[in-house]
């Protein structure tokens, strides 16, 4: 009896096509530390074990931009012609350009910098052991509250129901519903979920960041 094969690629997606209308500049390419925003959450992406990695990007000279700041990471691009229709949009660029056979995508924000390689390596590992339509994280300190938030891991039969969703700007609340009761949820700790929206949150992702290795 021949050994089984590898299983299905999972692929990685960092949404990077946002309008940064509350930053009043292209967050993407705002500094952290030295370098572009959305290369936290790229590197963060890179490190986590995926198959394959995807960057979803806005037209012009500011995809030009995010493309040039992750240009040595092992990214695939696609371009997002029409950002303001929302961030499903962005999810239905990645859905339409994933390779064929994939089991499941992994999508993370560009402007979640203080998102770990070791949280997307764990919901990896729960879609692998469980193979849950999606697997999503939550934000929370033990016996407080609890936020959801990306990243968001779907899989393939998932992925496959995004473009025909509408316009939104979040992420595919439909389908999830849809799929709520074999969804598995991993909780991380509420610090990580920092979405850098504003200066004053770049701010506060510097100040965390401080302590920590360059990247």
């Amino acid at each position: 009896m021949s050994a089984p094969g590898p299983p299905p690629p999972v692929w990685g997606v960092l949404l990077a096509a946002g309008r940064s209308t509350r930053m009043g500049r292209p967050k993407q390419l705002a500094p952290l530390r030295g370098v572009p925003l959305v290369r936290h959450a790229a590197l963060a992406l890179a490190g986590g074990g995926h198959d394959g990695l995807l960057a979803v990007l806005p037209p012009g000279e500011v995809g030009e931009g995010v493309r040039a700041a992750l240009a040595d990471l092992p990214f695939a691009f696609a371009v997002n012609p029409d950002p303001a229709r929302g961030l499903l949009g962005s999810f239905r660029v990645a859905a339409q350009a994933l390779p064929p056979g994939v089991a499941g995508a992994n999508f993370a924000l560009g402007d979640m910098p203080l998102v770990t390689a070791d949280l997307h390596a764990a919901l990896l590992r729960a879609f692998r052991e469980t193979g849950a339509p999606a697997v999503l994280a939550r934000y929370g300190d033990p016996g407080g509250e609890t936020v959801g938030a990306p990243p968001h891991l779907l899989r393939a039969d998932l992925l496959a129901g995004l473009p025909g969703l509408p316009d939104a700007d979040h992420g595919p609340r439909a389908l999830l519903r849809d799929h709520r009761a074999g969804v598995v949820t991993l909780t991380f700790p509420a610090a990580r979920l920092l979405d850098v929206d504003t200066p004053e949150g770049l701010a506060q992702a510097e100040a965390w960041l401080a302590g920590l290795p360059s990247v």
